[in-house]
C-alpha cells in the first residue's frame, strides 16, 4: 500500500476586526459567518447582501457577449423562413445538457420536424465537430448547426460545412486559438475581444445565455427559459466551473428547483434522481457531481451518448423511466471497468520498485477502455499524488488521460513531450493525448524526466486550506444553519474547513465502514471541558484509526454537514485530516 498523502495544514489569515464588526452588525449575522465572508472579499455589506440573496435579475444582459446579436439574428432568420437545424454538443454532461437546453427552448418555437439534436461518437468522431455531422446536417437539408460545449477552434470544420453550404453559431467556453472559425457567430466569454462581464460559465451556461438573447429578441418572457435551470445547474457541478457570480446564482435557483420544487423537475432528471439513491436530505452541488454527473458520462464512455439526451428529453415519466434505467446500466457498466482497471494499475504500481518511487505514474495496456482512463488516472493520483498518464490503445494508436496536482501544470509538462506526441489537450490540471504506440516508453522516459525536472517538493503536499479554528460545542445544527446562506458550495465557494484541537475519540466508537473509511464520535479530550459529543467520518482515512484507538490527543480538520436519516438529523464533521501534534 502507498504511504498516506502528506498534508500541509495552512490557516487562513485572521481577517480585519473592524469589518468583521461591521457585516455582523448590518446582516444580522454571527461573528464567524461574518468573518467568513471577509475572508472571501465580501466586506461590504450591500454586496455581502446580495451573495447571501443570489437574484436572477441580476444576471448580466446576454447581448454583451460579442457575437451575440448575430447569433440572435441568424436563429430568428431559421425560425421566420423554415430552416432545420442542427443542435450538436460534445458528448460529455455539459454538452449533452447543453443539447437538452437548447432543444427543450427551440422545440416549441421551431416544431420537433425542423430541429435534431447530435452527439458525436466518442470512438468513431471524437471530440467536437466531424466531417461526418456535417455531412449528416448538410445531407439531410439542414442549413444551421449550433454548436454547444465545443468548436472554438474547429476552424477546419468549419470552413468544410460552408463549403457544404451549412452555417455554424459556435457557443462554447473553452480557451480561443490565435484565429477563431468563421463562423456567422462565435460565442465564448474567453474571447479576448468579449466584454461579457462573467468569464465562467459552463458551456451550457453559454447556451442558456443564446437562448435568453433570443427569448428577449422574440419579446418572449424569461419564465420559459428559468424553467430549464435544473439541467443548467447539473452542467454546472459536472463540469466544476467556479461557482461564483453568475454561475452562483443559477445554481442557487436550479438547486431550489430539486430541493423546493421536485415535482416540476423535467421527468428524466426525476427519474435519474430515483435510480441515483441519494443519501436523504438536501441535495448540494455535491449530490450532482457524485449522483448524476457519472450516469450522464458513461453514456458517452460506455455506448451511445444521445439516449441520455433521450432521456433528458423524454418527455413523460414512463418514457424517461425507460430511458434512465438504460444509462444507470451504463454506468453500471462503468463503475465495474473503472474499478477493475483501477486495481490493476495500483497493482502495476506495487509491483514495480521503479513505479514506486518514480516522480510521476505513466502506464500503457492495450486492452483498458478508453472511457474509464480519465477515472483510473484521478484514482491512481489519490493513491500516489503525483502526475498521472493512463494510456490504452485505440485504433492503433495509444491514448490516454493526464491529471495534476495541485500546482503543477501537466499541459506545459506534455508541451515539453510534444515531438513524441500525436495531439494533446486540456489545461493545467488535466489533458488527453494520443501517440504512436512504440513511442510509449520513450514518453514515459522523457515525462518522468520532465517532471523530475520541474515537480517542486511542495507539489507533492496536499494543501488543507482552513478558514477557522472553533471549538467543538460550537458545531451545532443553528449553526449549521448559519452557513446555509453561503451555499451552494463549489470551486470558487469551497465549503469551509474548519479545525478543532484537543480531541479524542468517544472510547468504542471508532471503526472502519466500507473498504477505507473511518467511522467515529468526538468528544473534548479534556475531562474537564463540557460534553459535548458530535459524529464524524472520514472517507479514506482508515489508516488513522490505530492511532485513534491509542487515545492520544489530536486536532481535526473537517467541513460539516447534516446527516439526515429516516427524518432525523444530526451534524456530522466530513474530515478532512487528523494531526497528533498541536498545531496554532
Amino acid at each position: 500500500m502507498p504511504l498516506p498523502v502528506a498534508k500541509s495544514w495552512n490557516f487562513a489569515p485572521v481577517p480585519d476586526p473592524a469589518a468583521v464588526a461591521t457585516l455582523t452588525a448590518a446582516l444580522g449575522i454571527a461573528p464567524e459567518i461574518a468573518a467568513l465572508l471577509a475572508q472571501r472579499g465580501l466586506n461590504d455589506p450591500a454586496e455581502a447582501a446580495a451573495f447571501f440573496a443570489p437574484a436572477l435579475a441580476a444576471l448580466p444582459d446576454p447581448l454583451l457577449m460579442q457575437d451575440m446579436a448575430p447569433a440572435v439574428a441568424r436563429l430568428a432568420h431559421a425560425l421566420h423562413t423554415g430552416e432545420k437545424v442542427l443542435v450538436l454538443g460534445d458528448y460529455d454532461v455539459d454538452g449533452i445538457t447543453s443539447v437538452a437546453v437548447v432543444m427543450s427552448y427551440l422545440t416549441p418555437l421551431f416544431g420537433v420536424e425542423r430541429l435534431r439534436d447530435y452527439i458525436p461518437d466518442r470512438y468513431t468522431e471524437g471530440y467536437g465537430i466531424s466531417h461526418k455531422a456535417i455531412d449528416t446536417a448538410a445531407d439531410e437539408g439542414f442549413g444551421l448547426i449550433v454548436a454547444l460545449d465545443c468548436g472554438i477552434k474547429a476552424n477546419e470544420a468549419v470552413a468544410y460545412a460552408s463549403s457544404r453550404g451549412v452555417d455554424f453559431i459556435i457557443a462554447d467556453h473553452h480557451l480561443p486559438g490565435e484565429h477563431l472559425p468563421a463562423a456567422v457567430a462565435v460565442l465564448d466569454p474567453k474571447r479576448a475581444d468579449c466584454q461579457y462581464p462573467y468569464k465562467e460559465l459552463s458551456g451550457c451556461g453559454v447556451g442558456f445565455k443564446l437562448m435568453q438573447a433570443l427569448g428577449r429578441h422574440l419579446g418572449l418572457d424569461d419564465a420559459p427559459l428559468f424553467d430549464l435551470l435544473d439541467l443548467l445547474t447539473v452542467s454546472i457541478a459536472a463540469d466544476m466551473v467556479p461557482i461564483t457570480g453568475e454561475n452562483r446564482i443559477l445554481a442557487a435557483h436550479g438547486l431550489r428547483r430539486f430541493n423546493e420544487d421536485a415535482a416540476r423537475l423535467r421527468p428524466g432528471l426525476a427519474a435519474l434522481l430515483e435510480l441515483a439513491t441519494l443519501r436523504e436530505g438536501r441535495l448540494t452541488i455535491s449530490s450532482l457531481i457524485f449522483g448524476f454527473a457519472p450516469r450522464i458520462n458513461a453514456a458517452g464512455r460506455m455506448g451511445d451518448a444521445r439516449r441520455a439526451v433521450a432521456m433528458l428529453l423524454a418527455p413523460n415519466q414512463q418514457e424517461a423511466r425507460y430511458t434512465a434505467e438504460v444509462v444507470d446500466q451504463m454506468n453500471l457498466q462503468r463503475r465495474g471497468s473503472d474499478q477493475l482497471t483501477t486495481q490493476q494499475a495500483l497493482a502495476r504500481i506495487a509491483a514495480d520498485p521503479a513505479l514506486q518511487n518514480a516522480r510521476a505514474t505513466v502506464l500503457y495496456q492495450a486492452d483498458w477502455h478508453q472511457g474509464v482512463l480519465g477515472i483510473v488516472a484521478s484514482r491512481c493520483l489519490d493513491q500516489y499524488y503525483r502526475p498521472t498518464v493512463i494510456l490504452t490503445q485505440r485504433d492503433g494508436r495509444a491514448t490516454g488521460s493526464a491529471r495534476s496536482v495541485a500546482g503543477f501544470d501537466i499541459h506545459t509538462a506534455l508541451e515539453t513531450c510534444a515531438p513524441l506526441l500525436d495531439q494533446f489537450g486540456g489545461h493545467r490540471a488535466a489533458a488527453g493525448l494520443t501517440l504512436k504506440v512504440e513511442n510509449v516508453p520513450a514518453f514515459q522516459l522523457q515525462f518522468e524526466q520532465v517532471v523530475a525536472d520541474t515537480l517542486r517538493s511542495e507539489h507533492l503536499v496536499r494543501p488543507v486550506d482552513i478558514a477557522a479554528t472553533l471549538p467543538l460545542e460550537r458545531l451545532t445544527e443553528a449553526f449549521f444553519e448559519e452557513l446555509r446562506p453561503m451555499e451552494p458550495f463549489g470551486p470558487g465557494n469551497p465549503s469551509p474547513v474548519f479545525a478543532t484541537h484537543g480531541l479524542r475519540a468517544v472510547p468504542g466508537s471508532a471503526r472502519l465502514v466500507g473498504t477505507n473509511h473511518l467511522k467515529l464520535r468526538l468528544a473534548p479530550a479534556d475531562p474537564a471541558a463540557p460534553v459535548v459529543v458530535v459524529d464524524a467520518i472520514g472517507f479514506g482515512l482508515a489508516d488513522y484509526l490505530p492511532q485513534v484507538e491509542a487515545g492520544q490527543p489530536f486536532s481535526a480538520a473537517y467541513t460539516l454537514e447534516m446527516n439526515e436519516y429516516r427524518g432525523f438529523r444530526t451534524v456530522q464533521l466530513r474530515l478532512v485530516d487528523l494531526r497528533w501534534a498541536q498545531i496554532d
